[in-house]
């Protein structure tokens, strides 16, 4: 094996025109260890690329530095020097060409590759410069010039997923994925009905839009009002997260509230303030026969104990106690009936759970969808999270569309 096909092997390089011809040590302009490959680009050609005659004449040599991806952590560049052609005809000048960048270009193509699986982790464009041995603006041309925002997905998915996520300078954009396999379908600029409405209307035909059978949303009544303009056969259904969260929210206030009215000392408001995962915990999943030590309360005692002594004291806590495990349990089951039954014997208890039975009875029809479906948010959650995780390793961003192409990196 020739001392020119170990090096170009061992760099991955599968041009057989290039020879190498010397390879040294050097310090670039930033102090950094550097491995220049000298080497010589040079093959026949017979017709002039312009005028297609066969006058054409050697001329030289033009020198061209390529970037290349690095082995073992260190730099590479290659000095590549490229056979000139002159036309007698025309009198034009042309080079050779390889396959290892794209003319015009210092970075080789391979290191680009390199850089776009870099960007597909989310680290920010600082650091992956400083692995690929390169500058932050390259990265960032790179990511332009390979990744394109798609203009509609090929096939309309037949469940979806509506949500938002805050991208730039406090704006709050909207996101749809497919709920059966979470692939990402949109992602606008704003979260505006007028903007949601105008792309599905432009880019979907009715007879697309018709085939969709669910839409999962949170309570936000604004996705409710266009859903059955933009999907007339598709079922509403609330996100099962949001439902538990709401009626959450509505035990912790008004516990929050009943622990600052008692004394602090008292064995009530210990329980309140210390043990409050037990209220979230699932009434059938409470320990009743095993005592343990019980930080906050420094007594022995079952988790049931503890649930019992606050609830029999204060009945009103015990009514919103009550209702927030009724109506976990439903969903958990399935259980549409019990769901109804709640709904329709609560009585007011003057607090902010009755604002949120309220909602809960006006879109009875949507909730009684999440109890019976299988798909929920949790999917779009989880692409949200990874959005928020691209935001705090960049320090956040300034263009909104260059944030949306480092999304479509990750999840391309």
């Amino acid at each position: 094996m020739s001392h020119n096909h170990f090096i170009l092997k061992m760099l991955n390089i599968k041009d057989e025109n290039i020879q190498v011809l010397d390879v040294i040590d050097t310090l670039s302009t930033n102090k950094e260890k550097t491995i220049l490959i000298k080497a010589r680009l040079s093959y026949p050609v017979e017709r002039c690329v312009n005028c297609g005659f066969d006058t054409v004449l050697k001329n030289g040599f033009a020198k061209a530095h390529i970037r290349l991806d690095s082995l073992n952590g260190q730099r590479y560049e290659m000095l590549l020097h490229k056979q000139r052609f002159i036309c007698k005809s025309c009198h034009s000048t042309f080079g050779v060409t390889t396959s290892l960048n794209k003319p015009n270009q210092t970075l080789s193509c391979k290191l680009k590759n390199q850089i776009m699986l870099l960007t597909k982790e989310g680290l920010n464009n600082e650091l992956i410069a400083r692995i690929c041995h390169c500058s932050a603006s390259s990265v960032r041309r790179t990511i332009i010039e390979r990744v394109r925002s798609k203009y509609r997905v090929s096939v309309l998915p037949k469940h979806l997923c509506f949500d938002e996520f805050r991208s730039v300078k406090n704006v709050f954009s909207f996101i749809c994925c497919d709920a059966q396999s979470h692939k990402l379908v949109v992602k606008l600029p704003d979260r505006l009905s007028s903007t949601i409405i105008n792309y599905f209307e432009n880019r979907y035909s009715k007879q697309e839009r018709d085939q969709v059978e669910s839409v999962v949303v949170d309570l936000n009544a604004q996705y409710q009002r266009f859903i059955r303009r933009l999907f007339p056969n598709a079922k509403v259904i609330i996100d099962r997260f949001h439902i538990v969260q709401l009626v959450g929210r509505a035990l912790d206030n008004y516990r929050v509230s009943l622990a600052r009215s008692l004394d602090k000392k008292s064995r009530e408001y210990k329980i309140l303030k210390s043990q409050w995962r037990l209220f979230h915990k699932k009434m059938d999943e409470l320990e009743d026969k095993k005592p343990t030590y019980l930080k906050g309360i420094n007594e022995y005692m079952t988790q049931q104990n503890v649930i019992d002594l606050v609830t029999n004291k204060f009945p009103k806590f015990k009514t919103i106690y009550q209702m927030y495990q009724g109506i976990t349990l439903a969903l958990r089951d399935k259980d549409v009936t019990r769901l109804n039954d709640l709904l329709d014997n609560y009585t007011k208890t003057h607090t902010e759970l009755d604002t949120t039975i309220t909602t809960f009875r006006k879109n009875r029809s949507y909730l009684k969808n999440s109890v019976i479906s299988q798909y929920s948010n949790g999917a779009l959650e989880g692409i949200n999270r990874k959005i928020k995780l691209l935001k705090r390793n960049c320090y956040g961003f300034r263009n909104q569309q260059f944030f949306f192409l480092r999304i479509d990196c990750i999840f391309a």
